[in-house]
């Protein structure tokens, strides 16, 4: 069985959950190679399979005055080195057919993100590396649209395939969660994962004091979200962690605290515990009688 197929097969069978986690964006080394430190310990403690989470580029950001990180090149030689540092597997996204062949040769799972999780192309290039594809539901997209994307995955030979729900537009500026979806991309027959932290987001929906517009969010609500998710019993949850959110050059307002993991996580593996979310329940329609 080769490396990738045995890291699915660990992840599909944690219990509660499994854990993506990690800063949304490569500060530095320095900061990476700490955050990789605390949330391995955490994780340890806890017992949660945990898969390092950070991008090297961000490149779908609002405005072109965004950081976007220090780039594919020496992102991935940072990540290479949290990954032997603390023997942990990653995870980061690619955005170009182009990336997913260098990208493979470090990262454990690809991530596919949500804007593009219709990109026929970038779904087979990133399948062909055969490592594991987390595909993000797009904030246009029904549930039903993650099926087809799986199976894009599937068709180009690799069966290492997860879902992912991020949140649906609701309105302009704003993020929906439809608890529903995380039963109905089951349909998809892979993992489920929730975002707890980017279905938080609003898009655009903060004003710059220079002018321009940014994401804000509702970094409050992450516990919300997290709580129903696994109560609806998804198999992973994902979320962009931060030991200093109010000073995170991305996303920072809905990057959760590092200070508060371990307390939210614990919570979560108990509401998991105790949640038959992940079996469904089996309705008698017969008529009832005294």
């Amino acid at each position: 069985m080769d490396s990738s197929t045995l890291l699915f097969n660990q992840l599909k069978a944690a219990e509660p959950f499994f854990l993506l986690a990690g800063p949304n964006v490569i500060e530095s080394e320095e900061h990476l190679l700490r955050m990789a430190s605390h949330l391995k310990t955490i994780a340890s403690k806890l017992g949660l399979p945990l898969v390092f989470k950070s991008s090297f580029d961000k490149a779908n950001r609002t405005s072109s005055k965004s950081f976007r990180g220090p780039g594919m090149i020496e992102g991935l030689k940072i990540l290479e080195k949290v990954k032997i540092a603390y023997d942990l597997p990653i995870v980061t996204d690619v955005h170009e057919t182009i990336q997913c062949e260098p990208v493979g040769r470090v990262a454990d799972i690809i991530q596919i993100p949500a804007f593009l999780c219709r990109q026929t192309d970038l779904l087979v290039s990133a399948a062909k590396t055969g490592k594991i594809i987390n595909i993000k539901k797009g904030q246009f997209c029904a549930s039903s649209v993650m099926i087809n994307s799986a199976e894009k995955v599937r068709l180009a030979g690799n069966s290492n395939v997860m879902v992912c729900e991020r949140g649906t537009m609701f309105g302009y500026n704003d993020l929906i969660v439809d608890p529903r979806n995380f039963e109905w991309m089951r349909e998809a027959d892979c993992p489920v994962v929730a975002d707890v932290t980017h279905s938080l987001q609003q898009p655009a929906g903060r004003k710059l004091d220079g002018g321009g517009v940014a994401s804000g969010g509702l970094r409050e609500l992450i516990p919300c979200i997290a709580r129903t998710a696994v109560a609806v019993g998804v198999d992973g949850i994902f979320m962009e962690v931060h030991d200093d959110p109010l000073n995170a050059p991305v996303d920072g307002p809905t990057q959760w605290p590092l200070r508060n993991l371990e307390e939210l996580l614990e919570e979560l593996m108990a509401i998991a515990r105790v949640s038959k979310g992940k079996r469904r329940m089996e309705i008698d329609l017969t008529p009832f009688r005294e």
